[in-house]
């Protein structure tokens, strides 16, 4: 088995996995103003203090080597926006030096007058394979969504998103679950460009009303049939990892989506402030496993493989 460790893991029990979704950074570099001097107020799990630190290769294999990682996908993780290109630049070497990542969703505004530019240089990479440019949002559930630059009711931004499908590449979506309706428009608009949505629609409301409306909104946006899920990032605000608040939402998300669109994926090391690799994916193939084998695999490596479009072997 080739993984990312050069050898499958001598763990008891490991999973066969791609990780969907991580990021790395370096921030003696300077390039991730969020982790340095421009602190992110309103981040969704609260404090994240405990980030601000470099997370490179070597912290990745280390916090994964319970599992056979078979190939990794990074995430853009707010790399100074002054700079798009220079982030797929720094991890295209990275996986020169490493193995891995083994595909990337580099960034790209879609809005700014060289929106275009930025795309077609960052589509020039080879690992590329989607991009995230996440669309203006508003703060709270009960805020009622508007048009304006950025969001996705402005036609420079839906201009932006349409050139990926001349690219061949895929949409990361980044929204909270109240925006879900607004992106499933956006989805229907562009049927060709197949599209995730990231981190389980953050169902952030974990009342039993707040649960009915992601569900509700789950619904909306999966009938799109170029729209796949993430499952990931559980975590919640000032807030415990729950495993059975957590199991809860995975099972839910996965009937709505059916596993066959659905991918595993760790958003470490944003997922560590609440829980471990080994821990997190331990937990959510105990909350899978009376699934047939296939559905499984599916679920952790072979539906990633076929997005992210990677040639592995497990």
């Amino acid at each position: 088995m080739k993984t990312i460790h050069g050898k499958a893991s001598e763990a008891a029990d490991p999973v066969t996995l791609i990780d969907a979704h991580h990021h790395l950074w370096d921030l003696s570099m300077g390039r991730h103003p969020w982790l340095g001097d421009r602190p992110e107020s309103g981040f969704f799990l609260g404090d994240y203090s405990a980030l601000k630190r470099n997370y490179l290769p070597a912290d990745y294999l280390r916090d994964s080597s319970g599992h056979n990682v078979l190939a990794t996908v990074h995430c853009e993780a707010e790399w100074h926006r002054d700079d798009q290109v220079g982030e797929t630049q720094w991890i295209s070497g990275i996986h020169a030096r490493h193995g891995f990542p083994n595909a990337i969703i580099a960034h790209a505004w879609f809005h700014t007058p060289n929106a275009a530019e930025v795309l077609e240089r960052q589509a020039a990479f080879a690992l590329v394979r989607g991009i995230r440019s996440k669309p203006v949002t508003t703060a709270r559930a009960d805020e009622k969504p508007a048009g304006g630059p950025g969001t996705m009711r402005d036609d420079r931004w839906l201009a932006g998103l349409s050139r990926l499908e001349r690219y061949g590449l895929s949409y990361d979506l980044r929204v909270p679950y109240w925006h879900l309706a607004e992106a499933a428009e956006v989805a229907a608009q562009f049927p060709k460009i197949p599209m995730v949505l990231n981190h389980t629609g953050f169902p952030w409301d974990r009342s039993a009303e707040g649960l009915k409306a992601w569900r509700a909104a789950m619904e909306t946006i999966a009938r799109q049939p170029n729209m796949h899920l993430k499952i990931s990032e559980f975590g919640l605000r000032d807030q415990a990892w729950d495993y059975d608040s957590n199991r809860a939402v995975v099972r839910d998300a996965l009937a709505i989506f059916g596993v066959e669109r659905c991918l595993f994926a760790s958003n470490f090391p944003v997922a560590g402030l609440r829980i471990g690799y080994d821990a997190l994916v331990r937990a959510v193939a105990r909350m899978v496993e009376d699934l047939p084998a296939p559905a499984r695999e599916a679920l952790f490596w072979r539906n990633a493989a076929r997005f992210y479009r990677l040639d592995v072997e497990a």
